[in-house]
């Protein structure tokens, strides 16, 4: 009888390969592997908690983001109660003025001057003669009307907040 029971490599590696899967089949069924799969679970439960949390966080801010969204689209609402022929300037300050509010300027002639994109007090007030020759004829008014009825001067005014120079200069 041999000594040495494995004699070859090949006999080695059978006997490496045996003691590696025991060593594998050990750990699969020993009880502290149920530890790590109550891990997992624990992880998994959590993760999808915060899931739901985070989704619940996602639609409130979305309503809330429509809600302004709709308050954005009618503020005439709140700057007609607030004073009554101001404009609404915007979130940013862009927007449009009330330019009726303009001795010489209805209603009419307001919608008409923001179809040609003046909608502020400011573009008004920086408007030079020939700015204002250009739009006396796209108006179809009479020469020098702006300038005789001061439109860059209330423009200033109101602009300014002045509501009562304004009022007292030109009624």
């Amino acid at each position: 009888m041999d000594p040495l029971p494995y004699q070859t490599i090949t006999q080695f590696a059978g006997l490496g390969l045996a003691l590696l899967a025991g060593w594998f089949l050990g750990l699969a069924t020993a009880p502290g592997g149920g530890k790590w799969r109550d891990r997992l679970q624990e992880e998994e439960a959590e993760h999808a908690r915060y899931r739901d949390e985070a989704n619940e966080e996602i639609r409130a801010k979305t309503k809330r983001i429509r809600e302004l969204e709709s308050l954005a689209r009618a503020p005439a609402i709140g700057a007609a109660a607030a004073e009554p022929g101001a404009g609404w300037r915007g979130w940013f300050g862009w927007g449009r003025d009330n330019l009726a509010r303009i001795r010489g300027i209805g209603e009419a002639r307001e919608k008409r001057l923001n179809e040609l994109g003046i909608k502020t007090y400011r573009e008004i007030e920086k408007m030079t003669a020939e700015d204002e020759a250009a739009l006396e004829q796209r108006l179809a008014l009479a020469s020098g009307t702006i300038g005789s009825e001061g439109w860059r001067e209330q423009a200033a005014l109101l602009g300014a907040g002045n509501e009562g120079e304004h009022a007292r200069r030109f009624g």
